[in-house]
């Protein structure tokens, strides 16, 4: 591993959700604008992610290492999964899914504040994203409110263009707060292209809009740990993943989520 990640670094982890790696993608920025340009020209689940009328463009799609092979020679070859075990405290780390998110100039539109982990079927301790932007980015960074993956509940999930709960009812989760009305410890750090922003899929964050004349392009990497297990939702997960078979307890089925360490 050429990545240095420190012990501070990793109790910053695990008591703040998220901390920065520096240039852990930097050798594979190349690799990744190739990939996300080629993902662009033939998306595999474009997600409409701005309103009619809203200026812009936002280009989210996810799933596609198995497809794109700059992706999978990321995912697999980077020290993406060495820094993930250090992080998460787990031996093993199993790749979950990638996911490409490109902010086009003039996109006024913020992502709202939201946690990953509501909408997905795997919980557990050991969690982390990578986010990394393949371009220099300042007020289009990612914003994480340190410590929220300790919250007893988790965030109301909703669907951003329909403005609508997720999953029907809502009382197992907490409203979606206002940090900055709340004064929450917002963390967020110019970055560089192949920086990094782990997080873990409790943490609530969310990026502002991107009002600069620069494309913003960003490849995210989710990975779980030893104790992640298939859980089951009250409604569709995203992503989906249909067929997958599984039972809630199980680790996720090796064949489609590849065990990338231990």
């Amino acid at each position: 591993m050429t990545v240095v990640v420190t012990d501070e670094m990793v109790r910053a982890y695990q008591q703040d959700g998220v901390v920065l790696i520096k240039g852990l993608f930097a050798p594979w920025v190349a690799e990744l604008r190739t990939g996300i340009e080629k993902n662009m020209a033939d998306p595999g689940q474009p997600m409409p992610t701005l309103k009619p009328g809203e200026a812009g463009r936002f280009f989210d799609d996810y799933c596609n290492w198995q497809r794109i092979p700059e992706f999978e020679r990321v995912i697999r070859q980077s020290d993406a999964a060495e820094v993930a075990a250090r992080l998460m405290q787990s031996d093993r780390v199993q790749l979950f899914h990638d996911h490409v998110l490109v902010k086009e100039p003039g996109t006024s539109k913020p992502t709202p504040w939201h946690t990953d982990g509501p909408y997905y079927f795997v919980e557990g301790r050991q969690t982390v994203s990578f986010w990394s932007p393949l371009d220099p980015v300042t007020e289009a960074s990612l914003r994480c409110v340190a410590g929220s993956h300790l919250w007893p509940r988790d965030v109301l999930p909703t669907r951003w263009m329909a403005e609508t709960n997720f999953y029907p009812g809502d009382h197992d989760y907490m409203p979606v707060p206002d940090p900055e009305a709340e004064g929450m410890r917002i963390l967020e750090w110019p970055m560089e292209p192949g920086d990094a922003v782990a997080f873990h899929y409790r943490t609530l964050h969310g990026t502002r809009g991107n009002s600069t004349t620069n494309r913003r392009r960003a490849f995210s990497l989710r990975l779980v740990g030893d104790d992640a297990r298939y859980v089951d939702r009250p409604g569709p997960t995203s992503p989906p993943f249909p067929g997958h078979g599984m039972v809630a307890g199980q680790r996720l089925r090796e064949d489609w989520f590849p065990v990338l360490r231990g």
